[in-house]
Parts: C-alpha cells; structure tokens; sequence
C-alpha cells in the first residue's frame, strides 16, 4: 500500500491525442457559437429588427449563460455516473438539446420567436460547454493544462471557420441560395444551422465515449488539487451565523444600490434598456439577502446558499483576472453584434436586408470571423511556446492589444478585402482569451470546486455582454447617430485596456 500512494498524488501525463480526444467535443460546441455569433444579428435584421433593437434582443445569450452556468458547475463537482463519468453527462444532454435548438433556430417566423430560441439555443450550449473548462482541470496535470487550453483552442477555431464562413461556401461552391424575400432566412443559413447541428452532437458523442474521468475518490488525492485558499472549514453555529448576517449586509447594500441607478435612469427618462443591468444588480443583492438570512437559521447545507456565499470567496487570481475578462469580452460582444451592420453600412453602403449587396457584405463578415477563427486556429499551438518563454500574463497582454488595434482598424479601412488584415489581430487576441485566463485560473482553484468556479467566471464573460447589449445601442444611437462601425472602435478600445489590465495578474503558473 505504501508503494502505490506516490502514484495516486500526481496525475499521469496525458499523450496528445487523449488530449485530441478530451478537447474534441469543443469543435462541435464552437460550431454552434459561431453560428449563432456570425448570424443571428442577420436573423433579427431579416426579421424586422433596426439596428438599436439588436443589442438588446441579444440579451438573452448572456443572461442564460449567467443563471446556467454555475449551476451546471455546481451539480457536475456532485456528479458522478458509473459509466460516464462527472462531466460527460452534461455534455451529453446539452449536445442534445443543442442540436435540436439549432435547427429550429433560422426557421423562426417571427423576431421574438428567434429572440426567444436564441435564449433556448444558448442555455443548451452552455450545458455542454461549461464543464469542458473543470474537464481539463480535472483530468491534466499543472505543466499541461496550457497546451490542455491550447487543444480547446485550436478545436474552437477550427470549428468557428467553417462555421462562421458556412453560409458564404454554400452560396459560393453549391449555388444555395443566399437571399429570400422579406422577412424569410435564406436557404443558405439555414442548411448552415442544419449542418451545425450535426457536427455539434456528433463531435461531442466522441469526446463523451473516447475520454475517461478519475472517480471523485481519486481525483481529491491529486496533490495539484489542494489549494490552501479555499477549504471547506467545519464551522461552529455562530460562525455560520456571523457569515450569513455579512452575507445579508452585502447583499441589502447591493440591492440599495441597484435601486437608487433603477431610480436615477428612470428620472432621466433613458432607453429602457439601460434598466437590465440595474435590475440585475438588484436582484443580485435580494438573493444575497435571502442566503443570508438561510444561513443564518442554519441552513446552509443547500445549493443555493453554498452558490451565493461562494460568489464572495473568490481566489485572488480569480479576482485579477475578471477585469481582464470583462474589457476582453465587452469587445468580442460588440464585435458579434455591431460587425454586420457596420461593415455592411459603412463599407457597402446599404442597410437593405433584403439587397444582394447588403447580403453580399453578411456573408462577407461570416468569412471575416471565419479568418479570424482560422487564424486563432493557427496560433493556438504557439501560445505555450510563447508563455514559456515570458509568462502566461505577458502572452495574454500582447494577444489583446493585437485584437484590439486590429478592431480598431475596421473603421479606417475603406476596401471589404483589407478586413482580413483587421481579422488576423482580432485572431490572436481570440486564441489566447480561450486558453491564457483559464490556464492562469485552473491551478488557482480547489478540485471539489473546479466546475463552480469556472462557472463563476463565465460571470465575467456574461457581464460585459449584458453591458454591451445595454448600453451599446443607447451610445450607438445618442452619440454616434446610429454608424454602427463606431461600435468596434469602442471595442477596440475595450481589448487593449484589457491587455493593460494583464500586468496586475498575480500567476503563480
């Protein structure tokens, strides 16, 4: 017995293709993303919306993936099923329902049914998704969990460049057509969809039947999974108490806050858009409110009240990093959003949904984020060589000022094909925003909590999209007339303080 207990504190070095097998899975995962990312502004067009209406209709992605994704965190660290395993059965379920959601999607006949499948097709992908970041955590030692990333990576490029430039290859190569009549999607994104549907269910059957997990028993022994920051503490009753009155005092002074901007939008009388926001935090404080109060009648053993009181428990790096995070993503969601209107206004010169220019700039943006995901693609693989040769952080912070000069340069470029050159910044800065923060992260966090937390941190890529999908169409349409272009510059701007905010990213990797 003695012999064998080294071999249980340290996880065995994976060979490449388990490490191909385990990342598989996120290949059909980012063709849903992209897909959704390159096309569902062009639905909302199609089906009647203006250019102000579209942020706020996209709000539903990422207000889904804010009450999903720790809650499917959650339940995965409790999971464990004799055949698949602790996180494979979400990937399994959401693939699922994914899949279906994807082809009823560009079928839609009206704007709020698509707004409302938009929300479905969402939560369903983030079933899947979610626990793929805890997969790595779980199942890679501390040296490899970057290249771990790395694989994601170049899965999630590879599949958004086909994805993303589906609808252009189908018009291109297979004469499908790429326009309909008012208010119908073209037979281009549709089969698009279709096909990502496919690709999404079967990729992610391999990773399900090709990847093995460690039982929950073996998994706690790896050394590289105790952290010392975060433990579960046996707490006396007072302790408990005491916590959970702090709990109800953040929490009642974050609803007071929310309130008193709810009351200050509605005495200026502003779009009511921007009140989503305010209402989250809001709502945000009355749950902490709430779990206080259960916390202190001595409940606390419940899912709720661990996922509430977790939220102020946050590791240190977890913390740095979710600054980098919000300006990151509140550029990428303004790119998603605004790209199709911008290019298609500011450089073919029409907002006619129903033109063959106008859809000839749409499917000339899907080749764009297809470049983009190719180039991410391409570069994933010399990410960690880059790393090792600075640090993590120092990678991260010159990916993003590369993203955001590239977004940026959209607006001075007066030739469609230039965008290409734009794209290949926003690549880079693309690639490592999917490895670099979760490398950085991953050895941060306990291995009872690896699911939760990387769900907690999803928070800083739903966050700045709600933002962005509040605030953007607001600024857009008061200060910039409604040019939808000015919003990357805005993004642009956004990605290189994200890169600033890299130097103060305590990484211990």
């Amino acid at each position: 017995m003695v012999t064998e207990t080294p071999a249980l504190t340290k996880k065995p070095t994976l060979s490449f293709w388990e490490i191909w097998n385990m990342s598989f899975g996120f290949l059909g995962i980012q063709f849903g993303f992209a897909l959704q990312n390159a096309n569902t502004s062009r639905i909302f067009e199609t089906l009647g919306a203006n250019v102000e209406q579209i942020p706020i209709l996209w709000i539903a992605a990422p207000m889904t993936g804010l009450i999903v994704q720790p809650i499917i965190g959650y339940f995965s660290d409790r999971t464990w099923h004799p055949r698949l395993g602790r996180r494979r059965p979400y990937f399994l379920v959401g693939a699922v329902l994914a899949s279906i959601a994807l082809c009823i999607m560009p079928n839609s006949p009206t704007l709020w049914v698509a707004a409302g499948m938009l929300w479905v097709m969402d939560a369903s992908i983030n079933i899947s998704m979610e626990p793929f970041r805890a997969f790595v955590g779980d199942n890679l030692p501390s040296e490899q969990r970057t290249a771990g990333f790395a694989m994601q990576s170049f899965f999630i490029g590879t599949g958004a460049v086909v994805a993303s430039a589906l609808p252009w290859m189908l018009t291109n190569w297979l004469g499908v057509s790429n326009v309909a009549p008012e208010g119908e999607i073209s037979a281009s994104v549709k089969w698009s969809f279709y096909l990502g549907a496919i690709v999404f269910f079967v990729t992610v059957l391999w990773t399900v039947a090709r990847s093995r997990e460690y039982p929950p028993e073996v998994l706690h022994g790896f050394e590289d999974n105790v952290t010392d920051e975060i433990q579960v503490e046996d707490l006396s009753r007072e302790e408990y108490e005491r916590g959970g009155k702090r709990l109800s005092r953040i929490g009642g002074l974050t609803a007071l806050f929310g309130a008193v901007i709810i009351g200050l939008l509605l005495r200026a009388g502003l779009n009511k858009e921007l009140y989503v926001l305010a209402s989250g935090i809001f709502f945000v404080g009355i749950l902490w409110v709430v779990a206080g109060a259960m916390k202190q009648q001595g409940r606390y053993k419940n899912g709720f009240v661990a996922i509430m009181s977790d939220l102020l428990q946050m590791p240190r790096t977890m913390q740095q990093l979710a600054l980098v995070q919000f300006f990151s993503w509140f550029a990428l969601f303004s790119m998603w959003i605004y790209t199709t209107a911008g290019v298609t206004k500011h450089l073919y010169g029409t907002s006619d949904t129903t033109s063959a220019l106008y859809n000839e700039g749409a499917d000339w943006v899907g080749f764009c984020f297809a470049v983009y995901n190719g180039v991410a693609a391409l570069v994933a693989f010399a990410l960690p060589v880059l790393a090792r040769h600075t640090s993590r952080r120092i990678t991260h912070l010159i990916c993003l000022v590369l993203g955001g000069l590239g977004l940026l340069s959209v607006y001075f470029f007066n030739d469609p094909t230039l965008l290409l050159l734009s794209m290949v910044g926003v690549g880079i800065a693309w690639a490592s925003i999917l490895s670099m923060p979760y490398a950085m992260l991953a050895g941060a966090l306990p291995s009872n909590k690896m699911g939760y937390y990387m769900g907690v941190f999803n928070f800083f890529i739903v966050i700045p999209q709600i933002v962005a999908a509040t605030i953007l169409g607001f600024i857009v349409g008061r200060f910039f007339g409604g040019e939808a272009i000015y919003a990357l510059v805005v993004g642009g701007v956004g990605m290189i303080l994200a890169g600033l905010l890299c130097l103060i990213v305590e990484d211990e990797g």
